[in-house]
């Protein structure tokens, strides 16, 4: 018996084909184990019906993850973008501002927040130690979604003060312009 080779590929693609079905098969029966089943039926479901199950539940999934969001955002007094109030005005995610004063060798600097940006406070202390400010004092007030927080500086007693100050300055407006471009 000769060997022929279209024979050969024939036999190579029926191969190919009957592994790729094997691994579909082993797909679904994946899928639609992980997918709970409403009744216990004697009776396979078709194939298209345990697909449309996986999606049903898919969604539902979907739709309560997003409810969940929301009652999570909602008990931390946390407003989404888009998200109205029951007023209809729509309250967005309050994007950090940043005020600097120099009085002498003190720095006043006022950090304007929302409640989903905790981390600039921490941020801008860092940011004036590095530079070589003493921190004197620092707090934080907050009324409704905005935190304001007042942060006393000591800078360096020295001629070059006006360029410290002007360089710290520069520093945090850059470091709150950033903050905002994310």
């Amino acid at each position: 018996m000769e060997n022929n080779p279209s024979s050969s590929s024939r036999t190579d693609r029926k191969t190919i084909e009957r592994n790729r079905r094997n691994h579909m098969k082993a797909l679904y029966s994946e899928l639609n184990s992980l997918v709970p089943h409403q009744s216990s039926r004697e009776v396979a479901a078709s194939l298209p019906d345990q697909l449309d199950e996986a999606a049903n539940y898919i969604k539902q999934l979907q739709t309560s993850l997003e409810e969940m969001k929301k009652k999570k955002d909602s008990l931390m007094g946390i407003e989404r973008p888009g998200a109205s109030t029951n007023s209809g005005v729509t309250v967005g995610l309050r994007l950090p501002q940043i005020e600097i004063q120099a009085i002498g060798f003190a720095l006043k600097v006022i950090v304007i927040t929302g409640l989903d940006f905790h981390f600039v406070f921490k941020e801008t202390l860092r940011v004036l130690n590095n530079e070589g400010a003493e921190i004197i004092n620092a707090g934080f007030s907050v009324v409704e979604d905005t935190v304001f927080h007042t942060i006393h500086a000591k800078v360096g007693e020295s001629a070059s003060m006006g360029d410290e100050v002007a360089r710290i300055s520069e520093r945090l407006k850059k470091f709150v312009s950033d903050v905002n471009v994310i």
